[in-house]
């Protein structure tokens, strides 16, 4: 499947349960159109994750994920050898006495014993076409790291010393994330089409609840969307995403819950905040206080 059309990225999205405004879906399109990364900034929570396991599930492409972390080098992205293997190859040379270290060396260093990282993995052919690599959370390693990124990125192919240049047949789709814990730096951005996911509106996270969670009824998924939007106003260290509404309504439907209450609430907020500070904010009469908002606010 391929999508031929803007309308067709949305269609596409929603039969993987991911609800998307016409202007993710613009830029979706255009991107894979292009063959251009795609960098997605937002809150956590926002589905910028999510996106990417809708398009290799729409397209039918596998998802590599390379998930990024503070430290992460071009090496552990890349590739690693095996050395438990290779000591053992050693080993069993040594035992057996009739193997020229030269040879052995040479033996060593193979594909064999290669142990392809996500960078490399998307690299390679694929079964059904050109993967897609997601980058998850970028924000998180450093400007070196950045820099290799933006090199792989040009090129599409990555270098091991040992074996020389891999260069993908065919591009991977690629979609970069951030939550904005600092600024990733332009030159890369520059390489990317850029899309900011923020919050949806109440109808959009309507639909959304619906798709994951269809057990919810009419009334409860409107009553926890309009009290999570309501939540979304106050001073909070970490404001509930999408994802948390989800959560949230699972839970309560786990609950047997028909309709909200301060009681409820307060039962289980741990799956809407993840904060003591935001937690103690919401004590006493306080959730009563949004809820009786959100319920004003809900459209008729």
């Amino acid at each position: 499947m391929e999508f031929d059309s803007i309308d067709a990225v949305q269609a596409g999205l929603a039969e993987q349960d991911y609800i998307c405004g016409r202007s993710l879906a613009t830029v979706t399109f255009l991107a894979l159109k292009l063959g251009r990364p795609l960098f997605l900034e937002g809150e956590a929570g926002t589905g910028k994750t999510e996106i990417a396991k809708a398009i290799a599930a729409a397209l039918g492409r596998r998802l590599i994920r390379l998930q990024c972390y503070e430290g992460l080098d071009a090496a552990s992205a890349v590739y690693e050898w095996n050395f438990a293997e290779q000591m053992i190859a050693i080993r069993a040379a040594e035992a057996t006495g009739g193997t020229d270290r030269n040879a052995l060396k040479s033996e060593l260093f193979t594909e064999d014993y290669l142990i392809e990282r996500p960078l490399l993995q998307a690299m390679r052919p694929q079964p059904g076409g050109a993967p897609v690599l997601l980058i998850d959370e970028l924000d998180r390693t450093d400007a070196p790291f950045e820099a290799f990124l933006l090199e792989a990125l040009s090129d599409f192919q990555v270098t091991i010393p040992e074996l020389g240049t891999i260069e993908a047949p065919e591009p991977p789709i690629v979609i970069l994330t951030s939550n904005r814990t600092r600024e990733v730096h332009d030159a890369l951005k520059r390489r990317c089409l850029y899309h900011w996911v923020d919050y949806p509106d109440f109808d959009r996270e309507i639909d959304i609840l619906h798709a994951r969670a269809p057990q919810a009824s009419a009334a409860l998924s409107r009553e926890v969307v309009a009290f999570v939007q309501r939540l979304r106003t106050e001073d909070l260290f970490k404001k509930p995403g999408v994802a948390e509404t989800i959560d949230w309504a699972k839970c309560l439907l786990a609950l047997d819950v028909i309709d909200l209450s301060p009681a409820v609430i307060a039962d289980t907020l741990g799956a809407i905040l993840k904060y003591q500070d935001d937690i103690q904010k919401l004590e006493g009469s306080k959730a009563k206080q949004i809820l009786d908002e959100a319920r004003a606010s809900i459209p008729v």
